[in-house]
């Protein structure tokens, strides 16, 4: 697609990726660009290679063949610190805290600010916590422990953490599937905040609604392949249906004949 105004240069790019394991082809020809300030779509059938995408993406994968770009230019992350010292952060359905350490600890952990004699500056860290989810447009009591946190909640955590990152390019793997309808639209709200602000957001569901509501373009795989990527606008959900599964909706659930059966008796005499 060419650039320009409408199609601008697309901030990270995945071209020919393949990973196997074994003689198990996970990933044969994963593609994929995203575009900073818009929330892309990633979408396929369970086993249709987006876990291994996502996993190339974070650097827990590296790539048996194919490029991976970042603002145009080729990146190979050695592991998952590379891949967030890139800007590239990764929202799991179900986060990791640590439950017995305060909000502002998860977030920063490992890069506490610092005092002198190398004592960790609790204001600083605090007023950093708050400063993160002003940015998203939520409140949350930075001294909170983890424990007892909600989905949502522990979800926005790490949104904040990637962001305490720099991230550029956030990747969401499943965040609805155990949110209530009220968290969804708070997530949805933060989504749209740090489209906004310029990020890349990779959002993957199996929910159509929401793909349709909140993302610009969609991505859609089958078998490890790349099907197609085009604006939500210009598709309809039985569209994006028959390219995950490679037939036609009515072919998966055939109509089944309902037609009485007749019968008949015979009088004996």
């Amino acid at each position: 697609m060419p650039e320009g105004p409408e199609h601008p240069a697309p901030l990270l790019t995945l071209a020919g990726v393949r990973k196997s394991f074994g003689a198990v082809h996970a990933l044969a020809d994963g593609r994929l660009d995203l575009r900073a300030g818009e929330v892309h779509a990633l979408v396929g059938e369970n086993g249709a290679g987006k876990s291994t995408l996502v996993k190339v993406l974070a650097g827990v994968h590296g790539p048996d063949e194919g490029v991976m770009a970042l603002d145009g230019q080729p990146v190979f992350f050695g592991g998952p610190a590379d891949a967030r010292a890139a800007g590239i952060a990764v929202i799991y359905q179900e986060p990791t805290l640590f439950p017995d350490l305060s909000v502002a600890e998860n977030i920063f952990m490992g890069r506490q600010p610092l005092r002198s004699l190398r004592r960790i500056d609790t204001a600083a860290m605090r007023q950093r916590t708050e400063e993160l989810f002003a940015r998203l447009g939520v409140r949350m009591d930075p001294d909170r422990p983890a424990r007892g946190l909600s989905i949502a909640d522990q979800q926005l955590v790490e949104i904040a953490k990637a962001l305490s990152f720099d991230a550029r390019v956030l990747v969401m793997d499943e965040p609805t599937a155990a949110l209530s309808g009220v968290e969804v639209e708070r997530l949805f709200a933060v989504v749209r905040s740090l489209r906004e602000a310029g990020a890349a957001v990779l959002f993957i569901s199996h929910r159509f609604d929401e793909v349709f509501a909140l993302c610009e373009r969609v991505t859609v795989m089958r078998d490890g392949r790349w099907v197609s990527t085009d604006p939500t606008a210009e598709l309809t959900v039985g569209q994006v249906v028959r390219r995950m599964v490679g037939r036609e909706v009515s072919q998966l659930y055939p109509k089944q004949d309902t037609t009485p059966a007749r019968s008949s008796c015979r009088c004996v005499t």
